[in-house]
């Protein structure tokens, strides 16, 4: 299998979503990556020579999985129960839409699959959005890529299209109690979603075959790879 370095193809699930919309703009500027695709539900107020834009209809995979074709697949999608209404629709974002995502992506030999997770992640857990998300990391695990990284991260900080009250009152607490434990509670620390995007593109040119996992504490570290670049504006 040839590994491409340079004038790569990019696809993005999620392209919308706090880490997605950030992702989006990084590898847009990422001398690496000479076109990028997003999958969308809808088109979005976005313009880039480098950007292709399909849209999608998640529910009838059959229709796109011939489009899923590249270098790199970024996972972002996600939501929320309070967001998705039931366990069942939760399912269906989190694990069945990523899931297909990365399934097309290796039938369709992608070289490497990025996959924001979560901090807690486990198919043992007794919460139900950590199970799903340890669940879906094992299914992955199980396909036929190059390199497979998994990002977990604590809460997200940053502007949302949507509210979401808690993980914003989540995320000052946080913030709050490792200022006053001295960083006791860094992997649990509240991360800013541009972070995240950073780190994950900066992991991806990393080209390191096999499967990778990132704490939410190590992400700050290998963002700093991608700033130190200095990408233009």
């Amino acid at each position: 299998m040839e590994i491409t370095k340079d004038n790569k193809t990019a696809l993005v699930f999620g392209a919308t979503g706090l880490v997605g919309s950030h992702l989006i703009q990084f590898l847009l500027l990422h001398p690496a990556y000479g076109k990028v695709v997003a999958f969308l539900r809808k088109p979005i107020d976005l313009e880039h020579p480098k950007l292709v834009q399909q849209i999608i209809n998640f529910d009838k995979p059959q229709s796109f999985s011939h489009l899923v074709k590249g270098d790199d697949l970024f996972c972002c999608l996600g939501t929320t129960m309070a967001k998705a209404g039931n366990k069942e629709a939760f399912f269906k974002v989190d694990f069945t839409y990523a899931y297909q995502a990365a399934e097309m992506a290796a039938s369709n030999k992608v070289h490497q699959f990025l996959l924001v997770s979560s901090v807690g992640a486990s198919a043992d857990s007794v919460f139900y959005y950590s199970k799903v998300k340890g669940q879906l990391e094992v299914a992955v695990q199980k396909l036929n890529f190059w390199g497979i990284h998994i990002f977990r991260p604590s809460v997200l900080l940053g502007q949302r299209n949507e509210n979401r009250f808690g993980e914003e009152l989540a995320g000052k607490l946080g913030r709050v109690i490792d200022r006053y434990t001295g960083g006791l509670l860094t992997k649990y620390r509240p991360i800013e979603a541009d972070v995240v995007a950073k780190a994950m593109v900066s992991a991806a040119q990393g080209l390191k075959p096999g499967v990778h996992f990132y704490p939410s504490h190590w992400l700050q570290q290998l963002a700093k790879a991608i700033d130190a670049k200095r990408l233009p504006e």
